[in-house]
């Protein structure tokens, strides 16, 4: 499957709040999210993406390995997506670790999610914060079959419009690029 997604930056996160939770009851959810690489960051130059992310909400804490092929989509970054639950993180660490690969980088995020339907697919809408990261971002995702990414895409924008933005608002800003930056200076 293909996860498309686009990412605005939120001017006014109390009225999207409104706006969301007339289609769906949200959630608050806390990631704690660890990216792995090869030492030479192999997996970073290929556009691949491996990533151990904990997931802590009101039903507990839930852990899921992911891995992202190149994106498919250059003004969107969808990529193709891998997931797989995971019992044991600590595990998935060590073996990740033994197997060569290192942290990248580990980050949290902090997210209200919003699942709902719309023009006939199911839709997740997160409001983001990143502790470490400036404001708050909207991030909008439905997967996608092969094939089936442009039409994924237009109904992404479609639910972003009907929250008030535009594609001028939407930012291909990457998380992880923006704290490595961050916490280069």
């Amino acid at each position: 499957m293909i996860e498309a997604e686009l990412k605005v930056r939120v001017r006014d996160p109390e009225g999207v709040v409104r706006l969301l939770e007339q289609r769906a009851a949200g959630r608050s959810e806390t990631y704690r999210d660890t990216y792995y690489d090869t030492p030479e960051g192999t997996l970073a130059r290929e556009d691949r993406e491996l990533r151990l992310r904990t997931i802590t909400g009101a039903d507990g804490t839930r852990s899921v390995l992911t891995y992202k092929e190149p994106r498919v989509d250059d003004a969107s970054g969808s990529k193709p997506e891998y997931e797989t639950g995971v019992d044991n993180p600590e595990a998935v660490h060590a073996a990740l670790s033994g197997l060569g690969y290192v942290t990248a980088i580990a980050f949290e995020k902090h997210c209200h999610n919003y699942d709902f339907e719309a023009h006939g697919r199911r839709v997740l809408a997160t409001l983001v914060r990143v502790p470490e990261l400036d404001g708050t971002f909207l991030e909008v995702e439905a997967l996608a079959r092969d094939g089936e990414l442009d039409t994924a895409l237009t109904d992404v924008r479609a639910v972003l419009g009907e929250l008030g933005f535009t594609d001028q608002d939407v930012t291909a800003e990457l998380y992880t690029e923006a704290l490595a930056a961050r916490r280069a200076r």
